[in-house]
């Protein structure tokens, strides 16, 4: 089937008997979301367990943190080309290999003797990962007809934004009522139902390419995601003006310039056509996924400790509270896609924006020590409907814009935009709280022991733990650090406020104007070719 024919044309046929039925469809979907859920809960889970991990292995707050960045780092680095490979070899076998080394990975962290063995087999992890997540919505592109298609991939995004806050929920329930190590039940439980159904349900699809792959370029694209992702994760600990993190930023800078410039010169050969990036769709799409991800990512950093530090909540009561917003999001990006067809992408996306420059203002207005939860709470709800309606049609804007033939590398190019977005997000955002933290309660420590407020400074649950030390200073010291907390909190909530602004202008004049398939011309050298 050449590329020259219409892409509904080219993606018909995904199996030798014909198009998959309802049944079928549905079998599919469940399958690809059970495997982004592992992935996904994979990506937080680990964060409700860093004091476990550093007492039972004496190991330092680095060790634990690049436990739980290496899984991320490999993960986001290895998108692009495991997802033009997953295209090439086809999709069913690389699933399929990818839920295998990850659920052994799995087993293996969950019985790891030492930090060691743990970052071997987080690394392993997030290598099978990156052989998933871009598959998973590939076969969704590659497999659903165009009717459904709007439908699955709002599924698909709302796992992809809720999975991590229900499966940080989840891991924090088990580390409660269990052990630690038993977070790793959970992604191995799903990813062996995701394999069993994989062979069952899923069919296979992979590309034919007269060119030869791009080598050169699938280096390139890994050495500049993980320079820039490592100075992000990087940066706030080591500060921005260390060696190592200024010689990560140029690594990655130099490393996605000479990307650009080779991925132009091969063209249609290329392993991502960066030309594309003129049309509104694949510009607006990875654009907006950038930073409501990014806002996102960022807000979580900030929650967790008002909850925790500031009300003096559970990491599960803490976790608990995050879910209305999950809920809302998973909720309304399973109803973008009607809300689209109706008033078309852009519109969609428009609001979904604007709902969420909306709650963040409600946030940075009414949040308060005494006022706690609830002053917080209608903002919390207005960001998960606004995210869950500006993410569906977002990602379904970057997948069309890409051929058929061409869904793992569009579905790896979303998944590499959501890692870059959430790194962004939790660097600058924590940066902004823990900045404006430091400016509020360096003018308050007056009468407070030089050791206590050096301390204090470092972050407030620092200052609530050397609190006791200070005698009858512990009281106001507390109070002093939860009121400073309030004030790092507006001012990275008016930072958000501030560019999910500019953002809202960019997507009302620039958005998506639609979600039609580019096929280009693309391809007289490639075609799709579906088997069982």
């Amino acid at each position: 089937m050449s590329s020259n024919q219409p892409p509904q044309a080219a993606a018909a046929p995904v199996s030798g008997e014909g198009t998959p039925d309802a049944r079928q469809l549905r079998a599919i979907l469940i399958t690809v979301s059970i495997a982004l859920m592992a992935v996904i809960a994979s990506v937080s889970g680990l964060n409700v367990a860093q004091t476990h991990m550093a007492v039972e292995w004496g190991a330092s707050q680095t060790t634990v943190l690049w436990i739980i960045n290496i899984y991320t780092l490999a993960l986001a680095a290895l998108l692009l080309p495991l997802g033009a490979i997953g295209d090439r070899l086809g999709r069913k076998p690389m699933l399929i290999t990818g839920l295998i080394i990850f659920g052994a990975a799995g087993v293996v962290a969950g019985l790891a003797p030492s930090a060691e063995v743990m970052i071997g087999a987080r690394l392993a992890a997030g290598i099978s990962a990156a052989m998933i997540m871009p598959i998973t919505l590939a076969v969704i592109t590659s497999t659903f007809p165009e009717q459904e298609r709007g439908k699955a991939i709002g599924v698909w995004t709302g796992v992809a934004g809720g999975g991590g806050i229900l499966g940080m929920f989840l891991s924090a329930l088990l580390v409660d009522v269990a052990d630690w190590r038993w977070l790793f039940v959970l992604p191995v439980v799903l990813v062996v139902v995701a394999l069993v159904m994989t062979l069952k349900s899923v069919p296979n699809s992979r590309e034919r390419s007269t060119h030869s792959f791009d080598t050169i370029g699938a280096v390139v694209s890994t050495i500049a995601v993980i320079g820039l992702i490592f100075v992000l994760q990087e940066g706030p600990e080591r500060g921005w003006t260390d060696p190592v993190s200024l010689i990560s930023l140029a690594v990655g800078v130099v490393a996605a310039i000479a990307f650009v410039a080779w991925e132009l010169r091969r063209r249609d050969a290329s392993l991502l056509d960066v030309r594309l990036f003129r049309e509104r769709g694949l510009a607006g799409g990875s654009i907006t996924l950038l930073v409501v991800f990014g806002v996102q990512a960022g807000i979580a950093v900030v929650l967790f400790p008002f909850f925790q530090a500031v009300l003096g909540w559970s990491g599960l009561l803490s976790t608990v509270a995050m879910m209305p917003m999950a809920i809302m999001m998973m909720m309304t990006s399973g109803l973008a896609p009607k809300m689209a067809a109706k008033i078309g992408a852009r519109s969609t996306m428009t609001v979904g924006v604007a709902l969420s420059t909306f709650g963040l203002a409600l946030m940075a207005l009414f949040v308060s020590v005494d006022g706690g939860y609830l002053s917080i709470l209608a903002g919390m709800l207005a960001m998960g409907i606004g995210m869950g309606l500006s993410m569906t049609p977002s990602t379904e804007a970057i997948t069309s814009s890409l051929p058929r033939a061409k869904q793992g590398v569009a579905s790896a190019l979303n998944d590499v935009t959501r890692e870059f977005g959430t790194a962004l997000g939790v660097a600058m955002l924590g940066a902004l709280l823990a900045g404006g933290y430091r400016s509020a309660i360096d003018d308050k420590l007056g009468g407070i022991p030089q050791g206590a407020a050096d301390t204090a400074r470092e972050g407030i649950a620092n200052a609530v733990e050397v609190a006791p030390s200070t005698g009858d200073h512990a009281q106001d010291l507390i109070h002093t650090a939860q009121q400073s907390f309030v004030d790092g909190w507006q001012q990275a909530m008016w930072a958000g406020v501030a560019v999910m602004g500019v953002l809202l202008v960019y997507v009302a004049l620039r958005g998506p104007k639609g979600s039609d398939r580019a096929t280009a011309d693309e391809a007289e050298t490639t075609e799709t070719v579906a088997v069982r």
